[in-house]
């Protein structure tokens, strides 16, 4: 059976060899690019960061286990022989300049070991921006339900490798680890003692979850506001609020992300917003279409309804657009899907209101 293994990193590898100018690493940790690092202080971490990848290309396996927290678990793991299989790793690292150099230094090294090594960056995976940590927190949520799901459908054992990274990412993936590996392990910092914690036997009740609230949860996927009033029965720890409005909180984004794509497989849902409504003949158009032809029909709508609110949201794949001669009643167009057998959503505005008319193939067709 294939293994992924999924490590959170961290500037450990840095910190430990920096010796007492280790306070540096930690005061440009959240440095998105090399730039934003004072000179003097640049030119020691750009030297650190060579100093660093040398010391991997030369060490040997006790002494990896010694210069990196990640790489210390990983060599517990394959007890004591990195090249003792050859394995897929996903390095979960920061877009920060430091984490970013200290994610593809263990790759190097792991690849030099045989094994395949991605770097996945997850923008804004910082602790100085409340707002933008909890963004971050939705993509790994997102890589999660999605990627690594689909990994573990396809016959991977998944393996979450947790020494290594920001303390709060840990804490966070060690909780997505029991809806998704199959094995979480650790290694006490400073020792050689792993720890393996199985699956757990938990689950959430995703599906009835979004079912019951199923028009939020399509509005806030899309980003249409949502009143805290509105929302006051679902559970609290799905949602946050601001000034009156509620967005998803990470949990929130772990449940639709887990019962999302299935619900918006099973059919073309009524319209989320009042300022978007079906024409009369509207659902007539929508016959043969496959599961994926929904999901696609349900996101461009939602995307429609918000564009109908926020001009300034126009996202390429929803090209919005006036028809240079009306079609019938319709006078304007999107795009429904744009794979081999593309169509169109033509619609017309009536007292405000945009009215879907049909799903058509396009005008050039």
């Amino acid at each position: 059976m294939p293994t992924l293994i999924l490590s959170t990193c961290g500037t450990s590898l840095l910190t430990n060899v920096a010796g007492d100018q280790r306070g540096l690493v930690t005061r440009h940790a959240n440095a998105r690019e090399s730039g934003d690092v004072p000179p003097d202080d640049r030119r020691f971490l750009s030297g650190l960061i060579s100093t660093c990848r040398d010391r991997l290309f030369h060490a040997g396996t006790n002494e990896l286990a010694q210069l990196s927290a990640e790489l210390n678990s990983l060599v517990q793991l394959y007890d004591g022989q990195l090249q003792q299989t050859r394995d897929t790793h996903w390095l979960i690292t920061t877009d920060t300049w430091l984490g970013s150099e200290t994610a593809a230094s263990l790759a190097e090294t792991l690849e030099r070991a045989g094994h395949q090594a991605i770097v996945k960056r997850i923008s804004d995976l910082r602790t100085n921006d409340l707002n933008e940590f909890r963004i971050a927190m939705a993509e790994l949520a997102r890589l999660c339900a999605q990627d690594v799901h689909s990994m573990a459908e396809g016959g991977w054992r998944v393996v979450f490798n947790l020494t290594g990274g920001f303390k709060s990412v840990q804490g966070f993936m060690q909780a997505l680890g029991m809806l998704y590996a199959d094995e979480s392990i650790y290694v006490f910092e400073r020792t050689e003692q792993l720890l393996r914690l199985p699956q757990l036997p938990v689950s959430l009740d995703a599906d009835v979850i979004v079912r019951k609230h199923e028009v939020i949860f399509r509005r806030l996927a899309v980003g249409l506001s949502v009143t805290a009033q509105l929302a006051k029965d679902m559970p609290d720890t799905l949602l946050m609020e601001d000034d009156g409005f509620v967005t998803l909180s990470v949990w929130g984004d772990v449940v639709w992300n887990q019962a999302g794509p299935k619900l918006l497989n099973e059919r073309v849902w009524p319209s989320p917003d009042t300022k978007l409504r079906y024409g009369d003949n509207f659902c007539n158009t929508l016959t043969g279409c496959s599961p994926e032809e929904c999901r696609m029909l349900n996101e461009r709508i939602g995307e429609l309804a918000r564009h109908l609110h926020d001009d300034r949201f126009h996202p390429s794949r929803l090209d919005f657009k006036k028809l240079k001669v009306a079609q019938g009643i319709s006078t304007h167009e999107c795009d429904a899907w744009a794979k081999a057998s593309a169509k169109r959503l033509f619609g017309h505005f009536d007292a405000g209101v945009y009215v879907l008319d049909k799903l058509a193939p396009g005008l050039n067709h």
